[in-house]
């Protein structure tokens, strides 16, 4: 306020007293002057259209248990050509069961999507042809999805036939519930995800992105149920989302650069995992990742980073600090030799770099004995890692203990386990 006063005291001595200034449309009590000058700002300044409403339901969505996928479609259409903008609305109260959508863009102006209500996988296997999704919204710019309302993948069914469930079965790919493919300027907000088929949500190849203030929840024996994945994607901002899935509460992979996720409440699930990077020999490029102020109860994992052998690339530039942990299994790990195959994989001399990652301020309870594993590549060293002030003990009478080979590391602050390179 003094800042104010002083500008707008130095502003005021500058110019005539307020009495003495004469404009020549404006004296004082000059109500026709007033009404010029207000007519010219209005043209000056034109106000703007409001956004037009497109309610599902006047496009013949009837929420009955039956498909509602084509009224959807013709809703999507007529919010998307809207010229001045557009709000979709999915009443509330209400369950609309869909079957595999894409909803393309671009469109010609900002579209917010407002789920009050609920929108249901449908549950025939045979309706989904492509099978990687469900929802797919499909390069749409200056899209927002709110409301407050969810999103059901219907996934139970999907689950029971997974070869992870039943080993006799074949491995066969399940739909990702929601994806967001070559998104631009994107907000997804308050919106409660739950029981995907597989992963919940998507953000592949897309460009400044917020996911904020999201619910993501699948029981804990739901296999692939990765909560928010990030693939290809840059300048993404993950804030306050509590995610309890069968899988990975948020898994970040190749492609993807300035990423920040902030107030994450995990668990059950694996925990937060830069990675799998490189399998089948690929490249692949993660760097600038910042996991902070995060709380993780009773996961696999805790922050984890995990390659494949024989791939190449790098992860680099990686900061988890502001973490507490409870009961977690593996709190802190680098796994340069991945293998998530029963059969042992090859060894292989490449490998995706590990580089400059920093864990700080990381606190909490381990439910095994090694609270920080460090496996690296012989060929690929882990460099640059820093523990600074962690503290992590055992739930039990035993003490924690850190396993670490092949890496170049250093410790500030008090650290404990402390890491004796093998």
């Amino acid at each position: 306020m003094c800042l104010l006063q002083s500008g707008f005291g130095s502003y005021q001595d500058e110019q005539s007293p307020v009495n003495d200034y004469h404009h020549p449309q404006y004296q004082p009590h000059d109500h026709k002057g007033l009404v010029m000058v207000m007519r010219r700002f209005s043209r000056a300044h034109p106000p703007q259209p409001s956004p037009r409403i497109v309610n599902v339901d006047r496009y013949g969505a009837k929420a009955n248990g039956r498909d509602d996928s084509q009224a959807f479609k013709k809703a999507w259409r007529a919010a998307c050509l809207a010229s001045n903008g557009a709000v979709l609305v999915v009443p509330r109260n209400k369950i609309y069961h869909l079957k595999p959508l894409i909803f393309s863009g671009p469109c010609k102006s900002t579209l917010t999507f407002k789920i009050y209500g609920t929108i249901k996988a449908w549950v025939k296997q045979s309706e989904y042809r492509e099978r990687r999704h469900w929802l797919r919204f499909d390069n749409v710019h200056n899209l927002r999805v709110t409301g407050g309302g969810i999103i059901n993948g219907n996934g139970r069914k999907w689950w029971l036939n997974s070869c992870k469930i039943n080993k006799k079965l074949p491995c066969k790919d399940a739909p990702t519930a929601v994806t967001f493919y070559e998104c631009s300027n994107l907000i997804v907000s308050n919106i409660w995800f739950q029981n995907s088929q597989k992963m919940h949500i998507s953000f592949q190849s897309c460009l400044y992105v917020k996911a904020l203030n999201l619910v993501v929840t699948a029981p804990e024996n739901s296999p692939n149920t990765d909560g928010i994945h990030v693939t290809g994607t840059r300048n993404i901002l993950i804030k306050n989302c509590l995610i309890r899935t069968g899988d990975d509460c948020i898994s970040i992979v190749s492609g993807s650069k300035n990423v920040r996720a902030t107030g994450i409440t995990c668990g059950p699930g694996h925990g937060i995992s830069i990675g799998s990077l490189g399998a089948d020999n690929s490249e692949a490029y993660v760097s600038n990742v910042e996991v902070t102020n995060s709380k993780l109860t009773g996961t696999t994992n805790g922050v984890r980073i995990k390659t494949w052998q024989g791939g190449s690339g790098f992860a680099k530039n990686i900061i988890f600090h502001n973490i507490e942990m409870k009961n977690v299994t593996n709190p802190i790990i680098i796994d340069q030799n991945y293998c998530d195959q029963d059969d042992p994989c090859p060894q292989q001399a490449s490998a995706v770099k590990v580089s400059n990652v920093l864990y700080r301020n990381i606190k909490g309870t381990s439910a095994s004995k090694v609270a920080i594993n460090f496996d690296c590549s012989e060929t690929v060293p882990c460099q640059g890692i820093l523990l600074q002030d962690v503290a992590i003990a055992s739930k039990h009478e035993e003490p924690t203990k850190a396993s670490c080979a092949n890496v170049i590391l250093d410790t500030r602050g008090d650290v404990f386990p402390y890491c004796f390179n093998n």
